[in-house]
């Protein structure tokens, strides 16, 4: 497959895993490995970062089809770089990571599963209770990792209780809601309807839909509203204000507006982050939801 040059490949490709240990997407030997259940069957895909593709299991056929969506080759920059030109830390960022793309797996449960399980935690509590809920079902996926897991399905979580899931690191909010979202029917190729029917679960916000429609379908508008950190990364890098409300953060990406998550996405990948108030200040990584 042709790369465009350029191509950032661990930014675009990281985007789609949890920390570097994720169980289900993560780089192994400077190839990235993205483990699925697809309609045809389990499946694992394997990214090369010189464009080769290479795919195990019943799905391999089908994530072959998909592989430069993976790769973020389906991304529209459409008019960005002419509105990145409204601000000159943007536009130096569009310039500097032009490389970056958004990739899309076209599968909406796995990361509605990671999302919920970052809701209003820190990084750290996420992970394990993302972590533990692949490892309480430990399939391994086809291909040459065996510590490549695949992703519980929706079945397969909708069958679990509270009391299955507590122990797991989730309390029964966060559990609840999973188990809403477990049992509710994904249009994967429905962007707009996918949307909407998150919104309509008790227990899913902005933050959540945003954070879904970006891994899953690529979407550049995307923003997490309700994030702890994101509002004041934009304010301080747009404003050069340390802290910001969300109505502020959108009010500084509205010129970007159709690629208002690119920009947060640019501003992470250029490590921009907002000034703590004081030195060695814990800071909690909270998610809305």
């Amino acid at each position: 497959m042709d790369l465009p040059t350029g191509y950032d490949f661990t930014g675009t490709l990281g985007q789609l895993s949890l920390g570097t240990h994720d169980p289900c997407r993560r780089f192994i030997d400077g190839v990235f490995w993205h483990a699925a259940r697809t309609p045809d069957g389990p499946g694992s895909l394997g990214l090369h970062r010189d464009g080769r593709v290479e795919a195990y299991g019943p799905g391999a056929e089908w994530l072959l089809e998909r592989a430069d969506a993976v790769f973020g080759l389906r991304d529209d920059l459409g008019d960005f770089r002419e509105l990145a030109r409204a601000h000159p830390v943007v536009a130096e960022l569009a310039h500097r990571h032009r490389g970056l793309r958004l990739p899309a797996t076209g599968q909406v449960f796995p990361h509605l599963l990671r999302a919920v399980c970052e809701q209003k935690v820190t990084g750290k509590e996420a992970y394990q209770a993302y972590s533990a809920i692949v490892r309480r079902f430990r399939e391994p996926a086809p291909g040459p990792h065996p510590g490549l897991l695949l992703p519980p399905s929706a079945e397969q979580v909708a069958s679990l209780r509270y009391y299955d899931l507590h122990p797991l690191g989730l309390e029964q909010r966060r559990a609840d809601t999973l188990l809403r979202a477990a049992r509710t029917p994904w249009p994967d190729r429905e962007p707009e309807a996918t949307a909407r029917r998150m919104l309509a679960l008790v227990g899913i916000g902005p933050w959540t839909v945003a954070e879904v429609m970006r891994n899953a379908h690529g979407d550049p508008d995307a923003v997490s509203v309700g994030d702890y950190h994101i509002k004041n990364q934009v304010a301080w890098a747009l404003a050069g204000e340390p802290r910001a409300t969300d109505d502020r953060m959108l009010e500084l990406l509205e010129p970007f507006r159709g690629h208002r998550g690119r920009v947060c996405q640019l501003l992470t990948r250029a490590g921009i982050g907002a000034p703590r108030w004081g030195p060695r200040a814990p800071i909690r990584s909270f998610r809305s939801y």
